[in-house]
C-alpha cells in the first residue's frame, strides 16, 4: 500500500488533496487515483463519514428491526396470534459487529489506499489556493495542489444554546447508535426525520418517548399531509408528540434529565438532540481562500467549484444532507476535474426518504415552495386507505398500518410534475417512479396513459394525477 506522506518532510506537491472522507470524498479520491493522479485524502475521523457508522446504515437496521416488532404485533385480527418480546441485545450486536466494526474504519482506509490514495489522518486547513496544512499526531504535514482541493467535510449534529444542556450527558444521533441498554424514558429535542425515526424505533422497544418540537408540526420541510400521517403513527406507538413547544432549561442529577419547556418540566433518562446539522467550515481556513469562513454554506457553481482549484461537494453545499447528494456531486465534481463536459449539477429532482413507518418519500417542490416560486400551480391527492392494495393490506391493532397518501405538485402552465410525496408502507420505493418524472419532465399525459400494476401501493399516483 502507498505511504502516507512524512511529516517530518518538506511540504509535498501532489495533483488533488481531498479534505474530508465521507461517501462523495471517498469516492472521488479513489477514482481520481484510480485514474493515475496522485491524491492525497485527510479525514480526522472515520473514512466513510456519519452515513456507515452513525447515520444510514446503523439507524437503518434499528427501524428494521423496529418495524420487525410492530408487523409481529399485528398479527392478530389478520393471521392468528403472535407474542412479542423486544431485546435490544441483537440489535445492538449487528450494529457494532457487522455495521461498522466497533466504529474501526480500517476496512474503508484499506479500500481507498488500495485504489492507489495516499491516506492522512488529521485535521486540515486551507493556507492559501492549492494549499493545504494537516495537524497530524507526528506534527503538521504541507500539501500543495497542483490540480486543486476538495472540500467534502460535512456537518456535525447541531446543539442548540439551552441553558444547561452543554453541561449534561445529552445524546446525539452518534451516541445513540452505540446504547447497549435502553433507557425506561427518552426525550427527542426535534421532529425532523432524524428524531422521528429514531423515535419510533426506541419507543417500539418499549421506551417511554417524548418527542418535544419547537416548530408547529413535525417533519417541517415536508407536506402537511405527509406530517399528520407520520403524527398519527408515532401517538399509535405510545410517543407522545410536542410540536410549538420551546425548551427553555436542561438539568441532569442523579441520572436524570429535567428538561424544562414552556410549560412544564419531562424528566427522561435519556435526551436525544436531533436539532439538525450544522457545518464543518469555520476552521477550515476559508479566509486563506477569500471565502467566507462564517457561511452556512458554501457557495459553488454546476460545476462544483467553490473558486479557483476549489471543489465543495456533500452537505457544506446545501443541497441536502443526504448520502445520495455527496455522491451525486462527487460524480459532477469527478468529470470537472477530468475535463469532461458535463452533465452538471441539476437540483430540481432531488429526492429524500424520512424512514419512519409509515414512510415518507418526497422529490422537488412542496405545494407551499411552488406557490411562493410563482408557477401555476395544480395539486392531485389520494389517501392510500383508498386503494385496492390499502385494503388488502389492512389496518394493524392501531389502524394506522395502512395509513398514507400521494400529493402531486404539478406546474400546470408546462404540464409537468415538479413536486411530489408518498407516505406509505412503501412509501420510500414508490417515490422512485415519482423522481423519474420530475427530472425528465415526462408530460402529465404521458403519465396518466401509464399502465400501473394491480394491485399496487404505486397505483395510488394514478388515482392522483386523476384529481390534477
Amino acid at each position: 500500500m502507498p505511504d502516507s506522506p512524512d511529516p517530518a518532510a518538506p511540504a509535498q506537491t501532489v495533483d488533488v488533496v481531498v479534505i474530508g472522507t465521507g461517501p462523495g470524498g471517498e469516492h472521488l479520491a479513489g477514482e481520481l487515483a484510480r485514474d493515475g493522479l496522485e491524491v492525497v485524502a485527510v479525514d480526522r475521523r472515520l473514512v466513510g463519514g456519519e452515513c456507515p457508522y452513525f447515520g444510514c446504515i446503523p439507524s437503518k437496521i434499528m427501524i428494521r428491526a423496529a418495524n420487525t416488532l410492530a408487523e409481529a404485533r399485528r398479527v392478530a385480527g389478520t393471521a392468528g396470534t403472535a407474542e412479542v418480546a423486544p431485546d435490544w441485545a441483537p440489535v445492538a450486536r449487528r450494529i457494532r459487529e457487522e455495521a461498522t466494526d466497533d466504529w474501526d474504519d480500517r476496512v474503508a482506509v484499506e479500500r481507498l489506499e488500495s485504489a492507489g490514495a495516499r491516506f492522512v489522518r488529521g485535521t486540515a486547513r486551507l493556507t492559501g489556493p492549492g494549499e493545504v496544512v494537516v495537524e497530524t499526531g507526528r506534527g503538521p504535514v504541507t500539501l500543495r495542489a497542483r490540480r486543486g482541493v476538495v472540500l467534502n467535510t460535512g456537518t456535525d449534529p447541531a446543539v442548540p444554546p439551552i441553558e444547561g444542556l452543554a453541561a449534561t450527558p445529552y445524546w446525539t444521533n452518534r451516541d445513540a447508535m452505540r446504547v447497549r441498554d435502553l433507557p425506561a424514558r427518552l426525550t427527542v429535542l426535534g421532529g425532523g426525520a432524524i428524531g422521528c425515526e429514531l423515535a419510533q424505533a426506541f419507543a417500539r422497544f418499549g421506551v417511554e418517548v417524548t418527542v418535544l418540537e419547537a416548530g408547529p408540526r413535525i417533519l417541517g420541510p415536508e407536506e402537511p399531509e405527509a406530517a399528520e400521517v407520520v403524527a398519527a403513527a408515532l401517538s399509535a406507538d405510545g410517543i407522545t408528540v410536542r410540536a410549538g413547544t420551546t425548551v427553555t432549561r436542561v438539568s441532569h442529577a442523579d441520572g436524570v434529565f429535567s428538561v424544562e419547556t414552556d410549560g412544564d418540566t419531562v424528566a427522561c433518562e435519556a435526551l436525544l438532540v436531533a436539532a439538525g446539522r450544522r457545518s464543518n467550515l469555520a476552521d477550515l481556513g476559508l479566509e486563506s481562500v477569500g471565502l467566507d469562513p462564517a457561511a452556512r454554506f458554501l457557495t459553488v457553481d454546476e460545476r462544483m467549484r467553490a473558486g479557483e482549484g476549489l471543489w465543495a461537494i456533500g452537505d457544506i453545499t446545501g443541497e441536502g444532507a443526504f448520502t445520495h447528494m455527496s455522491m451525486y456531486q462527487a460524480a459532477v465534481a469527478l468529470r470537472d476535474l477530468r475535463g469532461e463536459d458535463g452533465p452538471w449539477a441539476d437540483y430540481r429532482a432531488v429526492s429524500r426518504v424520512t424512514f419512519t413507518d409509515p414512510e415518507v418519500g418526497a422529490v422537488g417542490l412542496t405545494e407551499a415552495q411552488a406557490r411562493a416560486a410563482g408557477l401555476e400551480v395544480a395539486v392531485g391527492r389520494t389517501d392510500l386507505t383508498a386503494s385496492s392494495r390499502g385494503w388488502i393490506h389492512g389496518p394493524g391493532p392501531d389502524g394506522t398500518a395502512n395509513s398514507g397518501l400521494v400529493k402531486l405538485v404539478a406546474d400546470a402552465g408546462r404540464g409537468v410534475l415538479v413536486g411530489a410525496t408518498t407516505a406509505g408502507p412503501s412509501g420510500g420505493e414508490m417515490i422512485g417512479l415519482l423522481v423519474a418524472a420530475v427530472h425528465a419532465q415526462v408530460p402529465i399525459e404521458t403519465l396518466r396513459t401509464m399502465i400501473y400494476a394491480y394491485p399496487t401501493f404505486h397505483r395510488a399516483i394514478e388515482s392522483a394525477l386523476a384529481e390534477l
